[in-house]
């Protein structure tokens, strides 16, 4: 009897923002393939003898093409009960998730998605700035930052000048380009921005800048990170409530 390939967001980062279901699923585990963004502490709560296989993507190389990740999969299930895909955040945003289950679905292989807290929400709300806020952005959106085999990415940049908040994943290396695009499709040159480095851990950092300045290559900024443009930004001055957690603890 062949086993069930589970494709399994992580969430953002910290380990207590697994789902109850991850959670109990990272522990059954007889094989977790795992993603580059995955918190080691994750990883612990695998038995013993689980089998840990690397696949992630380091920078904008897989270490293991999609194809061949597909067929260790369809392998794995061939040998083991239960199957754990690994991805930071959830699976189904930007994280390749719909591209595996597909190609489940193809083989005959049974499969099921576990949804995961995705970092474009999670990560933003650990820096004090809520995606949406009454009399503030009623609408956002999330963006990937890189296009097809690491080109920029194709998006209809003036579809997005009047959503209010906009946040881009993977986005640090095309920053520049990004919010050039944006001030071109109408954003306002001093709207504020914030770069959000590793998210929800204890290495969390956040930048806040405007997107001209992002615009003229004035703020440096190292992935992981979230890059966030919109007034909600201005929220976290009363909303700041990690990273002050986090000062006190260096205290």
């Amino acid at each position: 009897m062949n086993g069930k390939v589970y494709i399994v967001g992580a969430g953002p980062g910290d380990p207590d923002l697994l789902t109850v279901k991850a959670y109990k699923l990272i522990q059954k585990a007889d094989v977790i393939l795992y993603d580059r963004l995955i918190n080691p502490e994750i990883l612990l709560m695998a038995k013993p003898e689980c089998e840990l296989v690397y696949v992630g993507k380091e920078d904008g190389k897989h270490i293991i093409e999609q194809d061949k990740i597909n067929f260790l999969l369809q392998d794995f299930s061939k040998k083991y009960k239960i199957i754990v895909r690994l991805k930071g955040g959830d699976p189904f945003v930007f994280g390749r998730g719909g591209e595996e289950a597909v190609f489940l679905e193809e083989n005959g292989i049974s499969y099921e998605i576990v949804p995961g807290i995705t970092s474009a929400i999670a990560v933003p709300a650990y820096a004090g700035v809520p995606v949406t806020h009454r009399g503030v952005s009623s609408s956002f959106a999330v963006i990937t930052g890189h296009g097809h085999k690491g080109k920029f990415p194709d998006i209809n940049w003036k579809s997005l000048a009047g959503i209010g908040t906009l946040i881009f994943l993977m986005g640090v290396s095309n920053r520049e380009k990004i919010a050039q695009n944006l001030i071109e499709a109408g954003r306002n040159p001093d709207e504020p921005v914030i770069f959000i480095e590793k998210g929800t851990t204890k290495e969390q950092k956040s930048i806040e800048s405007t997107l001209k300045d992002v615009a003229e290559g004035k703020v440096n900024v190292y992935p992981p990170a979230i890059f966030l443009i919109g007034d909600v930004v201005e929220l976290r001055k009363k909303i700041h409530w990690f990273e002050n957690q986090l000062e006190e603890i260096r205290l």
